[in-house]
């Protein structure tokens, strides 16, 4: 029977399951477009870009993993801490320090939550426990938030005295910035810079300490500077 005007309540239940088939295509199609993320999630997670398999080492965070594409092993060692002190912000996130190769060159990075300043008119100091400290050469990338030390020689001076302390103070004093300075619990270093720097071993010539431009002059870090 057609449906007219004054039979209008003919075609309510067509209505009605006309709408019920459209939600349950509706909830269908959202749960396979789910099955799908999910799958595409699983399909995509790679170790190079999520970061690999990690133990704790001491204070130290280890990734061990291998470059699929040169075949090379791709490991950083990272540690981090909530003992920051900044000029300008009363309560300082935490910052990182981390160990890794860059372009098959060992390097040490550190990486804050604010501007500590820039390469040309910023200068970081360090020491390890009662050690004398240093100055090295540094780089500020990032947006002016992570620093980074390159420089052979310096890293392996770096790792060589790092690997037989417990505590390590660095501050940054830049003509821009206000000052900054960390704190990094170390215990655990020797596994820490085995593990990193396997890609890039440290060289012969570096582990000796000697001299390729860098500022060298020791610092004695005042930790109350």
């Amino acid at each position: 029977m057609a449906c007219t005007r004054q039979n209008a309540g003919c075609g309510g239940g067509g209505v009605s399951a006309l709408r019920a088939d459209r939600r349950r295509r509706a909830a269908g199609a959202a749960s396979a477009a789910a099955a799908l993320l999910l799958l595409a999630g699983c399909a995509g997670h790679d170790p190079y870009v999520t970061g690999g398999a990690a133990r704790i080492v001491g204070h130290w965070r280890i990734e061990r993993q291998v470059d699929r594409v040169t075949g090379a092993p791709v490991s950083n060692a990272q540690v981090g801490t909530t003992n920051v002190s900044n000029g300008g912000i009363p309560i300082p996130p935490p910052a990182r320090m981390q160990l890794l190769c860059f372009k098959e060159q060992p390097s040490v990075l550190f990486v804050f939550g604010f501007k500590v300043g820039s390469t040309r008119n910023a200068e970081l100091g360090y020491r390890f426990d009662d050690k004398p400290g240093h100055q090295p050469t540094v780089r500020i990338v990032e947006g002016y938030k992570s620093v980074v030390i390159e420089d052979p020689a310096e890293v392996a001076r770096f790792a060589g005295e790092m690997a037989t302390s417990n505590v390590l103070y660095m501050h940054i004093r830049a003509l821009n910035v206000l000052r900054t300075s960390a704190e990094f619990q170390i215990d655990g270093a020797s596994a820490a810079i085995a593990a990193a720097y396997a890609g890039c071993p440290l060289t012969d010539a570096a582990k000796t300490g000697v001299k390729t431009g860098a500022k060298t002059d020791a610092l004695q870090a005042d930790k109350d500077d």
